[in-house]
């Protein structure tokens, strides 16, 4: 196994011991349509994924759209197949005899030609000075059917695909959920799933954020947790109210130390 392809396993491995590739997998099932990537391995997406991008490609390919790989930019590595052609009795066929890697840039690092899909322009989102305050990046990302926004507490990103504040603020929650818990579960736990929601709900009336009437989507979002854990919406609420408040204030305040980890 040479080196290369030793480091990009090595990465996963890592991840896999951190916790992280569930959340990452889970992102990675849903890739944008109609780009190469979208046609390689869940194995390569993870990659991407994780290398904080929903689009690399060679630097071929990006010169085919037009678009340059900016100087100083480095690649990271996917795993694509070695096949040889070898002959048996007259019949040419292909053999699989390992794995090598081929350098990928993100989109983030080219510039030139926009591209066909859409990354959002995010607005001004209240209560972003206590994103950059706490050290988590806020980014856009292209858009995708089955997913809105994300956070990825190992990398300190919020990737948002929407420009809806609630959004916003529920991934901030997250954030907030995690500070006072000193740590959250992996994956979708409803109970955290809940506290965001709710705190993402009121967060919008308190910035004065009614654009639209989501009360009807965070009610049938929270439900679908509630369900999972065989209990009523309102029993739900109730459950995490006091988490929710140790979140509300947090991001309203910003004050950690009057704050204890709560089991």
């Amino acid at each position: 196994m040479n080196d290369n392809v030793k480091n990009t396993l090595t990465s996963i491995l890592d991840k896999f011991e951190t916790g992280d590739i569930p959340e990452v997998v889970s992102y990675a099932m849903f890739p944008i349509p109609d780009i190469p990537s979208a046609k390689w391995s869940l194995l390569n997406r993870t990659l991407m994924m994780l290398s904080q991008t929903a689009d690399a490609r060679g630097f071929k390919q990006w010169k085919k759209v037009k678009r340059y790989v900016k100087k100083g930019s480095k690649a990271f590595y996917i795993l694509v197949p070695y096949i040889k052609k070898t002959e048996d009795n007259g019949q040419e066929k292909e053999k699989l005899i390992g794995f090598m890697t081929r350098p990928v840039f993100r989109m983030e690092d080219t510039d030139g030609k926009e591209l066909e899909y859409n990354t959002v322009k995010l607005p001004e989102l209240p209560f972003m000075e206590r994103a950059m305050e706490w050290g988590i990046s806020v980014k856009a990302i292209p858009g995708n059917y089955r997913y809105y926004g994300y956070y990825t507490p190992s990398m300190k990103v919020i990737a948002l695909a929407t420009q809806e504040e609630k959004t916003f603020f529920h991934e901030l929650s997250h954030v907030a959920h995690e500070k006072i818990k000193g740590g959250l579960k992996r994956g979708q736990d409803a109970l955290q799933e809940i506290v965001a929601e709710l705190s993402a709900q009121t967060l919008c009336r308190i910035a004065g954020k009614q654009d639209k009437d989501t009360l009807g989507n965070s009610y049938r979002y929270i439900k679908s947790y509630a369900d999972k854990l065989n209990i009523s919406p309102y029993r739900a609420c109730l459950r995490v109210m006091s988490d929710t408040e140790k979140v509300l204030n947090l991001i309203l305040k910003g004050d950690e130390m009057e704050f204890k980890k709560v089991a």
